[in-house]
């Protein structure tokens, strides 16, 4: 939403304010190839006429249109296809890639549409002789250029006008259309509709863009001389002209823009820019430099554009930030020099740019606009600098702004990136104008609903918002047609406006005033050709307005349709949607029925006898419609305030019946009666709206109410809070939409009968709001009297405190507790305990309203200020705060109230704020309140006659030392805030003063609110643009501030609005390390404060993109040596570190960097190869570089920013560690055995193998190496790592595999492990990495095995796999992601990365191997790419991949690419070859088969080669990112792994995928066996619930529900009665706190209950599966009936506190001495358990005991607290078993009927998983550890199992005892009991 001519997003949705430039939608960015995208070829929707023919055109090398014929208009290709379509493209630039035929005449039409929806032609050919122009035709005519050097090339330009000479070149034309209207017309450009090419040229394509494109410089070009800065960017690839080697692009080709750059003046020639013929006559090959020329105007183009200069002309600017001192210094003028040539572009940048020293005099610039400029010295480092930001209106204005240097194009102006920084996420908020205005899309999918001046729709599966903006004041009414294409939205305010917007894409179409003062309704015809209005004119007397909008679509203009003044009151107004000519409205004492006929608006009423009287709201058509009946024998409903319900026949213009809707009487048997006939008031309705089938109404006591037809009883209700305002029955008659008085929108779904709440809004304004980071909250309180709290994730609506008397005006949160602060205008303070929904305390020091509210950062205080001045200090290190001072008088009373009225320092030592008086701000020491300086404000400006006062206040970070200060005169001073001396101010800051201030933590970006805009600023103020507009609330923004996580801004007034903020992270920004040793440092960046500078003295070295790949490393050069005949060079000799020069890659040749040692696991013998331990040395200055070297490195990266590339692999989060040593059995005395693994894990990379003709197939799990039987389905585990293991790689002979995790606890580098495929024996461990391994391969004759280091490590180790040696160690300075060796060669290998391949030779002398290297840099036309995948082809071919899309084909005995294609829409993470076939995978889901047969042929033709050889042959769409493939040598079958955590079968010839493998995405939440153990189900916070077939352990059923996450799960127990497969039920509980039970031999669900309000954290049947048992987070139990669903029985013994289980037993008859058959225990979080005995037959349920546990106060070194779990022990009856966290570790066994702890079983770590076996006397119990503690009961030996790679968060035993169910994050392993 950035104004000031700064571009939008769609859905995000951007005003251009007030320079509007039309916007593109994202098909159309960066650019969009017009040819390309409309499918020129194809002729559908494209146009030709005559001579039109496709040809190749030999130079350009591809296809080309040539247009030919005598005639111009019998001879055309156009676009569109019709003249009533429209292109829509909205690019400011138009390219045109054409050459005049030789001796020719060609004319090319444009037209184009205006923001005022006019549409003018512009024309140009060389058949014109002069420039014509009117109000909607263009003529320019065009001068042909000639050859460089030739006759033509040497006559005057103004000469050639006229027929194309005999060499006419090819040109690209840059027409900038935006500044033709602007110049020519004084018109706003909106988008092109059209293009006209006429006979006679030749075209190649068409562009259009809104970025200036150089065809003549590179890609690399641009990134070495950073033109991006300049607005110049390279010609995009499939738009270029061929340029070949050694020759210059503008000696070939001629280079067009029109009007020529930085014009303020019009041309009337279009023709190529020449320099002055006094220089010399030569044509300027620079275009960054090139001039542009005037152009002599005819007398009749000034006399017609005079008067348009006049107006439009720009007001002389200050060119210079001027420098304010105390006294006046020495001037020096410079006066108007004659135009000249301006100095190259890095030239004058480094001139305009390079810091001054202090009193040096600036450089005398050349004016060509006569004005003087003053340059002053810079006498003191005291002095202050000025800021001047400009106005809002002069951000992108026509000249120079502030700052610039007149010598500066416009275009290289530098500003604040990225931009847009902010992106409109969310609107909490509904209404603003009116309640009623709510509407459902035709696709049922989402609601249209106005949020104050914004229109939102809002997906309600998804909850995603998109935005309309455009309104500057409230939306009064909303209106879709029949198929929601086109949306109606009127204003509110003096003068209503109206726009029609294009719904599917967000384009406002026309924007026009209605002439009404104020519109309250809108209707469309179903058509949407006619909108009617209703409103009020100036005298207060009702207006209807109907329009003609049928043109609208086509870039027409609205009309009058008709329009008529009535006295009658208009309620609601509606257009039949079965005649576009007729209408009905009603109101107070009417029913009226209208028609368009001849012109005029007649209306005529309904006679409506004796209910005449009556308060007529809302009407409604019959929907439906029978053959036999004409379209308008139609009943029309009429609702009243009387609860009346008129049926109206409007064929015959009277009343069928009446209905009087009456208040149930009893409750569910609704009465209807005749009018009259009932006693009592009658239901009040407010809304009416009516299906084919039924009828639902809105009324006043707040209920929903579904009716039939015809009213005979009420079939669904629903009640609310507040008076319904308007229902809205969705398309497909299954949802109902309502809308509340209170601000709140939800819907109502008749088949599941639930309601579902799409927002809660604030009834008012929004005064002000707080933010807490722990638990992600946010407090709102406004002028309504409620406080709410919203959870910041799910923007929903946690709390709601309602204040009766009084209104809440400030809040804030405890930094550190869940307590919320809150002052209200009666004075009183109170503070809330959120966790128990209490008052904790009250306060009661202030008498009036509170203005200030604060804690300090570290939570130790709080305080509070109030409109009498007086200051409160309090205590809050306890829940309960106390008051420490009170201050009288200190604080300013007439400064306003405000939330940033108290200000505290990040180090919670200072306190400031505005006072005693408006004029002062005081800083005092937050602990005790002691003054320490006061800044009076109003003296610091010595030149202004006003006396300035202060507004806000804010302190920057703690490093800073600087407190900000706002004034009333819209300036920011920033004062230090020890000494409160100036440091530098900003001004003009808003319109208004600002109202809100706000700093980022790391003190880069600041955002101020003032009237209804936000701005975002550098806080460093370093460039000419330091700050972005942001509008869309219609109120005053009272307050801004970044979230805690600096993700986000949050601004508040009319409504709440959440902000993606898009600004990188300090740590992610491009180090110092990076810029180049030439540019000037920063200054200031490390310097003190007394050391000022001018912001435009420094020079921004880097552009901070928003990409996450590192920084480039300038300390690079070519590793060819010059005279070398080998494209290769050895690293090993060009390495001297520290010299300029050295190679970007350094390798090791030393065999000693690693010792290899033999260690003795078991019976085997273990070769572990770690890193040496060596002393750091320096070489000596005179060693030479041919000696042998330890381990010489280079300095990696000192950002280590993981690259822009999925390929590279990332290791899940884990906090826990898998301890040194544990109690692992003795072999051959294990219990426990690993039967099966369920899951494969999506997060590594390479990370599962396959080989055909042995059939060896292994994955990962975690830290475990599954290998699988493809056939019998049987598994082996191999377990030897401790952490996720992140690649594998299988040797060509299929005998080793090598596998590589990250570091396990105690080592310092990462585990790499080869394992002996024959017995599953790991041979050797190999260390030497210190993060993580990207890659592995092995060479062909499987003699070396290759790994690479991630983008943190930055390393390639070559190893030998015969000696597990360490030959060779590799640093290199940029990330890289894959390896391959040749197939060819063991010799031969290769890696790509950041920019390219890199190529590597071996060579081996005797025990010795170098390195020979050769880095190949990606083609330009590929611009700044990331290589992320690579695989060898046949003979000399190697294949890469980019991330973006692209397949590079390199010739490996050049080392050079010959060819690249889009081969995807995303990247490119996998890739596999075989002869004459190509597999490539994506992040696009898809993995496509290429057949290159043809790409060995064009290897031949190097970079001639085209790609439309290459052929896709099939494709096949996954259910994720493709980060796995192996396949056949043949490429005919293969498997390929996903993201989603699959693995799948793929089979080309029959086009088939077969899921392999499957398991959880993410985190799974509970496993359970079934009764006969046939089956276990899994459920995950994805919302799945998967069965699992235990026998062949493969996916039998899975159950998905979107958008919640399922927490817990039972099985229904086995019956009394024989168990049968209709019996087999499971229930889940999810996050939105409904519970589900599904059929398993169905497959389908069978019932959706919602006992609770909050997520279920428990669930359990009860022992015969009569009743189910969930429990929540709330801590409520409650039991439901699966056969009723009714909940018979809510428990809150446990509330406030997440229950953690729920288990049954059954119960000996009378034991324990209660009644009931059953035995229940639950768990919460809180160490309580409670034990009921019950007989839910017979509404039975008593409390048996009350356990609570103890636990010491604080625990230490816990992250959060472990769980507290019970169960019933089955060997011991009437005992339970309770672990948690306690006074100690252990397990505690406690007897029910003794009434204590019987037993105590000590554990080594906390417990976060249990369970008990019911056969034999095994404890299963997990830990945070990662261990599986297996316990036998009572005295046995314990036995810990590795195998988990996180916490054990599940275990679960199967009924008989035989097996158990673990689960670690996402993996599940099925245990057998061997042993039992």
């Amino acid at each position: 939403m950035a104004a000031g001519g700064h571009r939008r997003r769609p859905g995000g949705g951007t005003v251009p304010v007030p320079v509007p430039v039309p916007v593109p939608a994202a098909w159309q960015r960066p650019y969009l190839n017009v040819f390309k995208y409309f499918r020129v070829e194809e002729w559908k929707r494209s146009a030709r006429e005559g001579d039109v023919a496709a040809l190749t055109d030999a130079r350009l090398k591809g296809t080309v249109y040539r247009i030919r014929g005598s005639v111009p208009a019998s001879n055309y290709l156009q676009l569109p296809r019709t003249g009533t379509q429209s292109l829509g493209l909205a690019g400011r630039y138009l390219y045109l890639l054409f050459r005049p035929v030789p001796r020719k005449h060609f004319v090319v039409h444009l037209d184009v549409a205006t923001e005022e929806n006019q549409v003018v032609r512009i024309s140009f050919s060389n058949l014109f002789k002069e420039f014509k122009a009117t109000a909607t035709w263009l003529q320019f005519p065009f001068v042909c250029g000639a050859a460089k050097g030739s006759a033509c090339d040497r006559t005057a330009r103004r000469d050639l006008a006229g027929a194309a000479p005999a060499d006419a070149r090819w040109t690209c034309l840059v027409l900038d259309l935006h500044s033709i209207l602007s110049l020519y017309l004084n018109r706003r450009y909106s988008h092109l509709k059209s293009i006209k090419l006429c006979s006679n040229l030749l075209v190649k394509n068409l562009c259009t863009s809104d970025l200036v494109f150089d065809p003549g410089v590179t890609f690399s070009e641009a990134r070495q001389t950073d033109l991006a800065r300049h607005g110049v960017a390279p010609m995009p690839r499939e738009m270029a002209f061929p340029v070949p080697k050694g020759e210059n692009w503008h000696d070939l080709y001629d280079y067009i823009r029109f009007p020529a750059e930085g014009s303020k003046l019009p041309y009337d020639f279009i023709q190529k820019s020449c320099s002055d013929p006094a220089a010399g006559g030569q044509v300027s090959e620079d275009p960054v430099c090139q001039l542009p020329q005037p152009v002599t105007l005819t007398k009749a183009v000034r006399d017609r554009l005079s008067l348009i200069h006049q107006i439009t002309s720009t007001k002389a600017m200050p060119r210079w930030c001027p420098v304010m001192t105390k006294n006046i210094p020495e001037v020096h003028l410079t006066a108007p020099a004659p135009p000249r040539a301006a100095p190259a572009a890095g030239q004058e940048l480094e001139k305009n740019q390079r810091p001054r020293s202090v009193g040096d005099a600036g450089p005398s610039l050349a004016v060509g606009d006569g004005s003087i400029h003053v340059y002053a010295h810079q006498r003191s480092e005291q002095t202050i600098r000025a800021i001047h930001s400009g106005s809002e209106e002069s951000v992108y204005g026509k000249g120079p702004g502030p700052g610039v240097p007149c010598g500066r194009r416009a275009s290289a102006r530098r500003r604040l990136l990225p931009d847009p920084i902010l992106k409109l996420r969310t609107i909490i908020g509904f209404g603003g104008c009116s309640t009623k205005w709510a509407l459902w899309t035709q696709d049922n999918a989402a609601v249209v609903y106005p949020c104050h001046a914004v229109i939102v729709t809002l997906q309600i599966q998804t909850g995603e918002q998109r935005f309309f903006i455009g309104h500057t004041d409230k939306v009064s009414a909303l209106a879709f047609n029949g198929s929601s294409t086109l949306l109606a939205s009127a204003q509110a305010g003096p003068l209503s406006l109206v726009r029609l917007w294009d719904f599917p894409t967000g384009s406002c179409l026309s924007v026009f005033k209605t002439h009404v003062r104020s519109l309250s309704s809108l209707s469309f015809s179903y058509s949407g050709a006619v909108l009617c209005g209703v409103g009020k004119d100036e005298h207060g007397k009702t207006m209807v307005v109907v329009w003609n909008a049928a043109q609208v679509t086509r870039g027409g203009e609205v009309a009058v349709l008709a329009k008529a003044h009535t006295d009658v009151d208009i309620q609601a107004l509606k257009i039949a949607f079965f005649d576009d000519t007729r209408m009905v409205s009603c109101g107070r004492d009417n029913v009226r029925l209208w028609r368009v006929r001849s012109g005029a608006l007649r209306s005529c009423p309904v006679r409506l006898g004796e209910y005449h009287s009556l308060e007529f709201t809302d009407l409604a058509f019959e929907e439906g419609h029978v053959a036999e009946r004409e379209p308008e024998d139609r009943t029309l409903f009429v609702c009243s305030k009387s609860g009346h319900v008129l049926e109206v026949d409007y064929k015959n213009v009277c009343m069928r019946s009446v209905r009087r809707l009456l208040p149930a009487r009893p409750r569910g048997c609704q009465r209807q009666e005749k009018a009259g006939s009932g006693a009592g008031p009658g239901i009040a309705i407010n809304s009416i709206s009516v299906s084919s089938t039924f009828c639902a109404t809105g009324s006043e006591d707040g209920y929903l109410r579904l009716w039939p037809l015809d009213f005979s009883a009420v079939v669904l209700e629903a009640e609310h809070e507040a008076p319904v305002s308007s229902v809205c029955i969705s398309p497909d008659s299954r949802k109902v939409l309502c809308t509340t008085a209170a601000g709140n929108l939800g819907y109502l779904d008749i088949q599941s009968r639930d309601y579902n709440t799409l927002m809660r809004s604030h009834e008012d304004s929004v005064l002000a709001f707080s933010v807490e980071g722990i638990w992600k909250q946010m407090a709102t309180v406004s002028r309504d009297n409620t406080i709410r709290v919203w959870d910041l994730v799910s923007m929903q609506q946690l709390y709601d405190f309602t204040a009766a008397d009084e209104m809440p005006c400030a809040v804030a949160f405890h930094p550190t507790q869940q307590i919320l602060a809150c002052g209200f205008d009666s004075g009183m303070v109170r503070t809330f305990s959120l966790a128990a929904s209490d008052l904790l305390v009250e306060h009661k020091q202030h008498r009036t309203v509170i203005t200030g509210l604060t804690f300090s950062p570290d939570g130790n205080f709080m305080f509070s200020s109030c409109l009498q001045g007086t200051l409160a200090l309090y205590s809050s290190v306890a829940q309960k705060s106390h008051v420490l001072r009170v201050l009288g008088n200190v604080v300013a009373r007439d400064a306003g109230n405000g939330p940033d009225a108290l200000v505290v320092s990040g180090d919670s030592r200072l306190l400031a704020f505005v006072g005693p008086s408006k004029y002062v701000v005081t800083v005092m020491e937050a602990c005790s309140l002691d003054e320490l300086l006061r800044v009076d404000i109003s003296i610091l400006d010595l030149n202004s006659t006003a006396l300035d006062s202060a507004v806000r206040v804010c302190y920057a970070p703690a490093p800073r030392g600087e407190l900000l200060v706002s004034t009333s005169s819209r300036k920011i001073l920033v004062l230090d805030a020890k000494t409160g001396r100036l440091v530098r101010e900003v001004s003009p800051v808003h319109k208004l003063s600002c109202s809100s201030l706000a700093l980022s933590k790391d003190g880069r970006y600041l955002l101020t609110a003032g009237d209804k805009v936000i701005k975002v600023w550098d806080y460093r103020m370093r460039f000419d643009i330091n700050f972005q507009v942001y509008i869309g609330h219609s109120e005053p923004v009272c307050q801004v501030a970044f979230t805690p996580d600096q993700r986000h801004v949050l601004s508040v007034g009319d409504a709440i609005f959440l902000w993606d903020f898009l600004a990188l992270p300090a740590e992610m920004s491009p180090p110092a390390r990076a810029r180049s040793s030439e540019a000037a440092p920063l200054p200031g960046a490390e310097g003190s404060s007394e050391k000022l500078k001018d912001a435009s003295e420094t020079p921004r070295q880097t552009v901070p993109l928003p990409l996450l790949s590192s920084p480039p490393c300038l300390d690079v050069s070519s590793v060819h040596q010059a005279g070398c005949q080998s494209i290769f060079s050895e690293s090993d000799k060009e390495e001297e570190a520290g010299l300029p020069g050295s190679s970007r890659m350094m390798a090791n040749g030393d065999k000693d960097a690693s010792v290899p040692v033999v260690e003795s696991v078991g019976n085997e013998e273990l070769v572990v190869v770690r890193p040496k331990v060596r002393q750091e040395s320096s070489r000596a200055a005179g060693e030479s570089a041919n000696e042998p070297r330890k381990e010489t490195r280079s300095p990696k990266s000192q950002c280590s920013i993981r690259p822009d590339s999925y390929r590279h692999f990332t290791p899940r989060f884990k906090a826990s560690v898998l301890p040194q040593s544990f109690s692992s059995p003795p072999a051959g005395s294990e219990v426990l055995k690993l039967k099966a693994v369920i899951g494969y894990n999506g997060n590594g990379r390479g990370n599962m193998v396959w080989n055909p003709d042995t059939g060896f197939f292994a994955y990962t799990c975690g830290c475990v190496i599954v290998v699988e039987d493809l056939h019998s389905g049987s598994q082996n585990h191999w377990l030897g790592h401790a952490e996720e293991i992140s690649t594998l790689a299988l040797s060509h002979n299929a005998q080793v595999l090598a596998s590589a995790s990250g570091k396990r606890n105690g080592d310092s580098h990462c585990q790499i492990c080869l394992w002996n495929i024959q017995d599953g024996v790991c041979t050797a461990n190999l260390f030497h990495h210190e993060t993580q391994v990207q890659a592995m391969a092995f060479s062909r004759d499987d003699r070396f095995l290759v790994t690479l280091g991630d983008y943190s490590d930055q390393t390639i180790a070559l190893w030998n796999t015969y000696t597990y040696e360490l030959m060779s160690s590799t640093c290199i300075l940029e990330p890289v992601h894959d390896v391959a060796f040749s197939p060819r060669s063991h010799r031969e290998l290769a890696c790509v990365g950041k920019g390219g391949v890199t190529f590597w030779l071996l060579e081996q002398q005797g025990v010795d191997v170098n390195l020979k290297v050769h880095q190949a840099p990606a083609p330009d036309v590929l611009g700044p790419v990331e290589l992320t995948s690579i695989c060898y082809g046949a003979d000399a071919l190697l294949y890469s991949g980019t991330n973006s899309g692209q397949i590079c084909v390199w010739d490996t005995e050049t080392n050079c690419c010959f060819m690249t294609w889009e081969a995807d829409e995303g990247e490119i993470g996998a890739l596999v070859c075989r002869c004459d076939r190509l597999v490539s995978g994506s992040n696009t889901k898809r993995i496509r088969l290429w057949a290159v047969a043809a790409v060995q042929e064009l290897r031949l033709k190097g970079p001639d080669a085209s790609s439309s050889s290459v052929l896709l042959e099939h494709e096949i769409t996954l259910d994720g990112t493709i980060v796995s493939v192996a396949f056949d040598d043949s490429l005919d079958m293969g498997i390929v792994g996903t993201t989603a955590g699959t693995l799948w079968y793929i089979n080309w010839a029959e086009s088939t995928s077969i899921r392999l493998i499957s398991g959880h995405k993410n985190k799974v939440t509970e496993v359970c066996f079934s009764p006969d153990e046939t089956h276990c189900v899994t459920c995950g916070e994805d919302g799945s619930v998967r069965i699992w077939s235990l026998g062949s352990m493969e996916l039998v059923v899975q159950f998905q529900v979107l958008n919640q996450s399922c927490q817990c799960l039972a099985w229904k127990p086995r019956p009394v009665v024989a168990w049968g497969a209709e019996s087999q039920h499971v229930v889940a509980g999810y996050s939105d706190g409904t519970m589900r039970v599904f059929s398993v031999s169905r497959t389908e669900m069978e019932l959706k209950m919602h006992p609770h309000a909050v997520a279920l954290t428990a669930i359990a049947y009860s022992t015969d599966g009569e009743m189910i048992l969930s429990g929540g987070k709330d801590g409520l139990v409650a039991v439901s009936s699966p056969r009723t669903g009714m909940t018979i029985r809510v428990l809150a013994d446990h509330k406030g506190s997440p229950i953690t289980v729920l288990q049954c037993t059954r119960k000996q008859y009378r034991d324990f001495g209660v009644e009931g058959g059953e035995l229940w225990l639950a768990t919460s979080s809180d160490r309580r358990v409670s034990v009921w005995a019950s007989d839910w037959l017979k509404d039975k349920c008593e409390l048996l005991d009350w356990l609570s546990f103890p636990a010491p106060a604080g625990p230490e070194g816990l992250g959060s607290l472990p769980p507290s779990l019970a169960m019933f022990c089955p060997w011991e009856p009437g005992t339970l078993v309770y672990v948690g966290f306690g006074m100690q570790k252990e397990a505690l066994f406690y007897n029910l009927r003794k009434k204590q702890v019987v037993e105590k079983i000590s554990l080594p770590y906390f417990a976060t998983s249990l369970s008990l076996s019911p056969a034999a006397r095994f404890v299963a119990v997990g830990f945070d550890e990662r261990l599986l503690r297996l316990l036998h009961c009572p005295a046995g030996a314990a036995q810990d199992y590795a195998g988990h790679d996180d916490t054990v968060h599940l275990c679960r035993f199967a009924p008989s005892g035989r097996r158990l169910l673990t689960a670690s994050h996402s993996a599940v392993f099925v245990w057998e009991l061997t042993g039992a």
